[in-house]
């Protein structure tokens, strides 16, 4: 049998960059889920109201931006978050892949070697 220490050495730079591209992909779509969504709203509703209440540009401009800036920070951070989560399940599948793969060729080496052995007796009676 293969061990888990064979396998991981098996992934392949291919394989690995597959997993990366995989991973990066879906962390790019949970980067901006539902609570980013939720502070860039709650960030809008607090730039009209003080744009409503007579407060000046100089004031509302700042915190505007500088809640975009939050915003968008928490969505890198979430996405590089989920990209490492995302990479790590990654790779796992494609080594359990590979490992069924492995024990696949195994199984169908030992029938061919079997076979082989079976041959040869035949031959020698």
């Amino acid at each position: 049998m293969v061990s888990e220490t064979e396998i991981t050495k098996q992934v392949s730079p291919e394989m690995e960059r597959t997993a990366a591209q995989r991973a990066q992909d879906r962390a790019k779509a949970a980067r901006w889920d539902l609570d980013v969504a939720v502070f860039f709203f709650a960030i809008l509703t607090t730039v009209i109201i003080l744009l409503f209440q007579g407060i000046g540009v100089e004031v509302t401009a700042p915190a505007a931006i500088f809640g975009l800036a939050m915003g968008w920070l928490m969505g890198w951070r979430k996405g590089k978050q989920a990209y490492e989560h995302f990479y790590d399940e990654e790779l796992s599948k494609l080594e359990k892949e590979l490992e069924k793969t492995m024990s696949a060729l195994e199984e169908i080496i030992e029938e061919r070697v079997q076979k082989a052995r079976g041959k040869e007796r035949e031959e020698q009676r």
